[in-house]
């Protein structure tokens, strides 16, 4: 089977909805009013509307608030430029204005066609807080896919990673060709474009990246309003650190202007995801207020910004049973996401009535009831290493398939550091106790202080079943200066990436991405009865043999002091000069000599 297509499989069975919602459309009318008004009071002569030329770029900022089961609260932010222009025509564009210039620049410069990059602190934990809008690893990732114009790939994705390093404040110009691989057939691009070619696209991972204020700073700063106006007044680093999980990511990309694709523009897409725990924020009660999340409230939209929202899912509690939302709106919206239709209470930011007379919004969600529970995901994966001794080793990839009867493919990528020499011939995969062939199999063998491994699998899995995948590793002697600062701590490898169309609950129209809500038309889809979904394991931290670096500091110590000891010796006897010393006279005699001198006689 060809693995470039694989994600277009189409799937025999449609599972058919047995809800029906039907939305209010109040939405709709109240800006049809508005509109409506807007003519009527439009004075004979006075420009109106349709003679205003549309603008270029377009600004939008959303933020989703999911009251989670367990009493936690999911936060996602997402910031989406839309600029129609053409980096790449080779004219020089010289004014920016909703678009950061910092980043058009490294578009033109390093003739890039995708950039993702992404920074997180924790790890997602998906059977408790279910899959996230955006995925993203711990630490930094970063994959880029290139114009097919560039010559020099190798050359232009190290400039690329120092520049960005420099904007991100991050240790991105760590990223080399130990830790950057080349994907054969994951990591399709997310834009327009039927690039096949991946000798344009480069990915890399820096999985003990630690994410702090240094690099939350310059993200807010590439926003139009910054953090002083809209939902990014929210952003707090005090409060967004001080969580279980915090991941910020930039995404670029190319995307169609209109249904038939007749004009491009270019997408920039901030998102910030964060989960605020109930234990360790130390409440103590299942009560949550965007004061309580971030220590401020929402004064206002985005000047900037042509569309500003709250959305609150209330799909799990439709009646209120189990928590009450306030202030409450008469909006609501449906969109599909992850593959389930979810139902939102929305507070529109650039209508006025939304603030109330304070002009300001808190919302509050107070827990009723502790019941219900939350479905497990479909598709979820975990990775452990096994084996003692610091000789050899073994990993275990586990990938659960939770659907009762539907059994679908996965792409499975993992990138293992150069040190851990595997053994390929041991590669198992089973399922359900049997062995499991991949349809697909790319590895790259690694190389010595180049390259690391690249292992590519396209695996079916089997319905309500766990595969697990292992191979065996064989720990290398490294150099003593190519050890880190703290090598008892141990060497950590980058998560696995897992990438499948899931089967959906309901169809998704694609039709209608432009009236949808950003988080839930990011990834592409055209399987209706199929949503794609991409997962990572957790980070592995393993231990290498480690010389005693402490036995070169007592050999010093005690080279010094015999030294110190033997040599002082000897150069105090060398150079010290030897007198010889009278007696001193006795007690008398030196009585008798005061009396002689007071008489003024000589003394003896």
């Amino acid at each position: 089977m060809d693995a470039a297509h694989w994600l277009v499989l189409r799937s025999t069975h449609k599972r058919g909805s047995t809800r029906e919602w039907k939305a209010t459309e109040v939405e709709k009318a109240t800006l049809g009013d508005a509109e409506t008004d807007k003519q009527a009071t439009s004075a004979p002569g006075s420009v109106t509307p349709s003679s205003v030329p549309r603008p270029k770029d377009d600004f939008q900022e959303e933020l989703v608030i999911r009251p989670l089961h367990s009493g936690d609260i999911y936060a996602s932010f997402q910031f989406r430029t839309l600029w129609e222009t053409d980096f790449m025509k080779g004219n020089k564009v010289s004014h920016y204005r909703l678009f950061p210039k910092s980043l058009g620049q490294v578009i033109s410069k390093f003739s890039v066609r995708e950039l993702h990059i992404s920074f997180t602190q924790g790890y997602w934990r998906t059977m408790q807080w279910g899959q996230p809008f955006l995925p993203s690893p711990p630490g930094a990732e970063l994959w880029v896919w290139f114009q097919d114009t560039v010559t020099d790939v190798d050359g232009m994705w190290k400039e690329l990673t120092n520049v960005l390093s420099g904007i991100f404040c991050a240790s991105l110009n760590f990223i080399d060709s130990t830790n950057t691989v080349q994907p054969s057939a994951s990591f399709k691009p997310l834009g327009i474009g039927n690039v096949t070619d991946h000798r344009f696209l480069r990915y890399a991972t820096l999985p003990r990246e630690i994410v702090c204020t240094e690099n939350l700073t310059p993200w807010k700063k590439l926003l139009p309003c910054g953090s002083k106006a809209g939902l990014a007044i929210l952003l707090k680093s005090e409060k967004l650190f001080h969580s279980s999980f915090h991941s910020q990511a930039v995404h670029i990309r190319p995307v169609c202007q209109d249904q038939d694709c007749k004009t491009t523009s270019w997408e920039l897409r901030q998102t910030l995801n964060v989960i605020f725990d109930l234990h360790t924020s130390g409440q103590g009660k299942r009560e949550w207020s965007l004061f309580k999340m971030f220590s401020r409230t929402l004064t206002e939209a985005c000047p900037l910004a042509s569309s500003s929202k709250v959305y609150i899912d209330i799909t799990d509690d439709p009646q209120g049973d189990q928590f009450e939302l306030t202030p409450a709106t008469p909006l609501l919206s449906q969109a599909v996401v992850m593959g389930d239709r979810r139902t939102f209470s929305v507070y529109d930011l650039t209508q006025q009535i939304t603030f109330g007379t304070m002009r300001s919004l808190n919302l509050l969600i107070r827990w009723k009831s502790s019941e219900g529970h939350m479905l497990r995901p479909l598709l979820h994966a975990e990775r452990y290493v096994a084996g003692y001794g610091l000789q050899t080793g073994e990993i275990h990839t586990l990938m659960y398939n939770n659907h009762p009867y539907r059994s679908f493919p996965v792409l499975l990528l993992d990138s293992v550091p150069w040190y851990l020499r595997l053994y390929i011939h041991t590669l198992t995969v089973t399922s359900k106790g049997k062995e499991n062939t991949p349809s697909y199999i790319h590895y790259q063998p690694s190389k010595d202080r180049v390259r690391p491994h690249l292992l590519e699998m396209l695996v079916q899995l089997p319905p309500n079943s766990v595969t697990e995948v292992t191979v065996q590793f064989e720990r290398a002697l490294l150099k003593w200066t190519e050890y880190t600062p703290d090598p008892n701590h141990g060497f950590y490898v980058g998560s696995s990436v897992i990438s499948s169309l899931v089967p959906s609950i309901v169809a998704m129209d694609t039709n209608s991405s432009q009236e949808r809500p950003l988080f839930s038309n990011f990834f592409p889809c055209k399987e209706e009865s199929s949503y794609f979904v991409r997962i990572y394991t957790e980070p592995l931290l393993v231990n290498l043999p480690t010389p005693d670096f402490s036995m070169p500091y007592n050999v010093i110590c005690l080279t010094c002091t015999v030294v110190a000891v033997g040599y002082g010796s000897l150069y105090n006897l060398l150079t010290r000069s030897f007198q010889i010393e009278e007696p001193s006279p006795g007690l008398a005699k030196r009585i008798a000599n005061i009396i002689r001198k007071m008489r003024g006689v000589p003394p003896l």
